[in-house]
């Protein structure tokens, strides 16, 4: 039995904060900001919208993409950094809101590899029979740990979900193969205080190696070669970081999916909100072969190799 996406969807906030805003805000520009991260705008959650509040909202609509209804759900697993609270987790809040009376839930905390590592659990579960369906979210309200005074930081962060449903697909489809890391020596170099800390520099080197290093070995892992690659989903954190994954692959310009620029670094929600802005503008076809490959705090990191379709 092979494990796959079987239904998307996403929920960005209305609040739209431009690089111009920021400028008003901290000492940086727009020109600075574009050249260096390629964000230009970032969405920003309200006070009365909470990470379930917009888990809930993606998670609805993944469900009705996937023709499924809440009880045909066997387990729900929320990658977050940013939960309501410690307990109960996001997965739980969710699964009362949604009404999943068969689902078991926890949450994943692997920073913006988060969603990687939640889906590799997915496909464990349905691919050994134990669960049918699952829920997998990716959500973030980095606007509540990010320091809107801090230049560094305040320009690369946003808020929004993005979710997916797994269950069984047909042979040769699916999650062909995963590779998931960890380096905790480089913890001190992304982390949360009260607030986001990063050092630019050492995560930048990080990220741009391990980016590439992750996707080649993934798809060796699934015994196939940079040619086969129709999408390449990266971590929309800094283009440059992007692109040196692209380059790794040797892929053109428009087999790497590029959104930074609407929605900043969202952190584990990023990739699932990609994933469904490409199905809705019909990029992604069956048997499309798609690479997921992300970073983040811990220092983690994660690839997927995926062959899209049912």
């Amino acid at each position: 039995m092979n494990a796959g996406i079987i239904g998307v969807g996403k929920y960005i906030p209305e609040r739209v904060l431009t690089n111009k805003e920021l400028e008003t805000m901290v000492d940086t520009s727009d020109e600075w900001i574009r050249t260096r991260t390629g964000i230009e705008e970032r969405r920003i959650a309200g006070d009365d919208v909470n990470t379930s509040d917009m888990a809930y909202e993606a998670a609805k609509k993944a469900l009705e993409h996937a023709e499924i209804g809440p009880e045909d759900i066997d387990m729900i697993l929320v990658a977050t950094v940013t939960p309501d609270h410690s307990f109960p987790s996001v997965a739980c809040m969710l699964q009362a809101r949604l009404g999943c009376v068969n689902a078991s839930g926890m949450d994943v905390s692997a920073a913006c590899a988060g969603f990687m590592y939640a889906v590799a659990t997915a496909k464990q579960f349905i691919e050994t029979e134990s669960c049918k369906n699952i829920l997998v979210v990716g959500v973030e309200k980095l606007s509540k740990i990010t320091d809107w005074n801090d230049r560094n930081t305040a320009v690369l962060f946003g808020d929004g979900a993005g979710a997916v449903v797994m269950g069984p697909v047909s042979k040769g489809r699916g999650v062909l193969a995963f590779d998931l890391g960890a380096d905790g020596t480089g913890g001190q170099y992304l982390y949360q205080d009260k607030y986001i800390m990063m050092n630019g520099r050492e995560v930048f080197k990080f990220a741009v190696r391990q980016m590439g290093e992750s996707s080649v070995k993934v798809l060796d892992k699934a015994g196939l070669t940079k040619n086969d690659v129709d999408l390449l989903i990266p971590h929309q954190a800094n283009i440059r970081i992007m692109e040196a994954a692209r380059q790794r692959l040797e892929l053109p310009e428009e087999k790497m999916s590029k959104m930074i620029h609407k929605y900043g670094n969202t952190s584990s929600a990023s990739i699932p909100m990609v994933i469904a802005d490409e199905v809705e503008a019909g990029k992604i076809k069956d048997d499309d072969l798609i690479v997921l490959v992300g970073f983040g705090g811990g220092l983690t990191w994660g690839a997927i190799a995926l062959r899209w379709g049912r």
